[in-house]
């Protein structure tokens, strides 16, 4: 069962009750979200939003416009996460308060975070094969999850379909791309891109500096095969990935 905690935003802009509407508005300008939770020593009291604020007076406390918790819908880290889409769906909130059994706020669950643990599913699948398949052929194997930079990325697939791509591009605008998977072996910096070539090249394109990615890190001096038909195929970075359409290349580089 994926869980709230799995996908929740942890790192959370709060308000104080004792704020005034006017710095409320300020912190919107600032962060461009259109709510914040509003917390007394850690504890959720209530949710601030736009809508509550709207022809107030700029002078006004938080405390006597916001939504209480009494009225709020909240939900728990270990919540199954397709349960909280259920209810988001339902209600029509983008996004609900995280909260532990003492009230305290510990995180935002969001749709699109809903959105993207769905999307993330079938990665573990094809990571599963491939630690297996090297495994099998008696290499020492680890895996990390962490972000990588996208210029020590080096291809292995020559060309992309360039409706895929388009659609990459709209995920990591998004915020909705899955990790991509890459290898690292003792040889170089480099990482050596197994799945999610769209994704990299898109974001090489938005000019992206780092990709979530599932690293597998294999334990040998030696060139990998898969290094040796990148390097048949002359792939040194991703701008030697030719975007095809219709069976031309494109000129969206």
């Amino acid at each position: 069962m994926v869980k709230v905690k799995d996908y929740m935003t942890k790192k959370v802009y709060t308000v104080s009750k004792d704020l005034k509407i006017r710095d409320v508005i300020e912190l919107i300008n600032k962060t461009k979200h259109g709510s914040f939770p509003v917390v007394e020593n850690g504890k959720l009291i209530g949710v601030v939003s736009v809508r509550d604020i709207v022809g107030k007076d700029l002078d006004e406390r938080v405390e006597n416009v916001m939504t209480k918790r009494d009225k709020l819908v909240v939900t728990y880290p270990d919540a199954n996460i397709m349960d909280v889409g259920r209810i988001m769906f339902r209600t029509g909130f983008s996004k609900l308060p995280v909260v532990d059994e003492e009230n305290n706020l510990v995180g935002i669950i969001s749709n699109m975070d809903v959105i993207r643990s769905q999307i993330e599913k079938t990665t573990p699948k094809k990571l599963e094969n491939l630690i297996r398949t090297y495994k099998n052929l008696g290499y020492n194997v680890k895996v990390e999850r962490k972000k990588v930079p996208v210029s020590l990325l080096k291809p292995t697939q020559a060309k992309i379909d360039a409706d895929e791509y388009m659609g990459r591009i709209y995920e990591l605008k998004k915020g909705l791309a899955e990790p991509i998977i890459v290898i690292k072996t003792n040889r170089n910096n480099h990482y050596i891109l197994v799945d999610g070539h769209h994704r990299a090249v898109a974001a090489y394109n938005l000019g992206i500096k780092e990709l979530e990615a599932y690293v597998v890190y294999i334990d040998t001096d030696k060139e990998l095969g898969i290094e040796k038909t990148a390097k048949n195929l002359n792939l040194k970075s991703l701008k030697d990935v030719k975007i095809v359409e219709d069976g031309k290349y494109s000129k969206i580089y």
